[in-house]
């Protein structure tokens, strides 16, 4: 049982460290301290949630149906280029990423739909979850395990990450700061978005 968990643990912190959509979307709302623990609880929640569907038999599904897999990168694309516009529209502004005086903070429901769409719009997170992650936990002897441990290197990581970011958000509450992470941000999703589009 320990080896699946530990499986899990490590396989899933692997991918899941790796700078993509999801965490820069929590990075972001860290150092706003915009809802970030809200947003780092969904995110562990649909890794859960995907990791044990691709382990008990959507890795498969999804494997098999290439209609599912097209639909899933055209709207992905779609959403990462839209979403890449707004970061670069925010890297030009004055205000940028922090909360400035006219700057108005987003509802919690706002916050939590945008980070539902990072997170399920980005084909990347069925590859990775689900097919990838997924399919090797269904190989464990013990896929239940496996499951928790890869939940338990999602808490780990956007736990750490939120509250991290938080933690750094005095430090780093210059003006170009936040205008060269909106700028990344941007850079991230066209990229993420092109690699989509050109693997048609």
């Amino acid at each position: 049982m320990w080896q699946s968990y530990v499986n899990g643990l490590l396989v899933a912190l692997g991918l899941i460290m790796a700078i993509g959509t999801q965490n820069a979307f929590v990075l972001a709302q860290s150092l706003r301290r915009e809802h970030h623990l809200p947003v780092a609880a969904l995110c562990v929640v649909c890794d859960a949630l995907l990791v044990a569907a691709g382990v008990f038999g959507l890795a498969t599904v999804l494997a098999s149906n290439p209609l599912l897999l097209a639909i899933a990168r055209w709207g992905g694309a779609a959403f990462l280029l839209w979403y890449g516009a707004l970061a670069l529209r925010r890297a030009c502004s004055q205000q940028s990423l922090g909360q400035g005086a006219n700057q108005k903070v987003r509802s919690l429901r706002a916050v939590m739909l945008s980070a539902l769409a990072v997170t399920l719009l980005n084909p990347h997170v069925y590859l990775d979850t689900v097919l990838l992650i997924g399919s090797l936990g269904a190989q464990q002897t013990e896929p239940g395990a496996y499951v928790a441990g890869a939940a338990s290197a999602s808490f780990l990581w956007f736990s750490s990450l939120a509250l991290g970011a938080a933690w750094l958000a005095p430090w780093l509450a210059r003006p170009a700061t936040w205008r060269l992470l909106d700028l990344l941000v941007a850079v991230m999703m066209f990229s993420v978005a092109y690699q989509l589009i050109s693997a048609v």
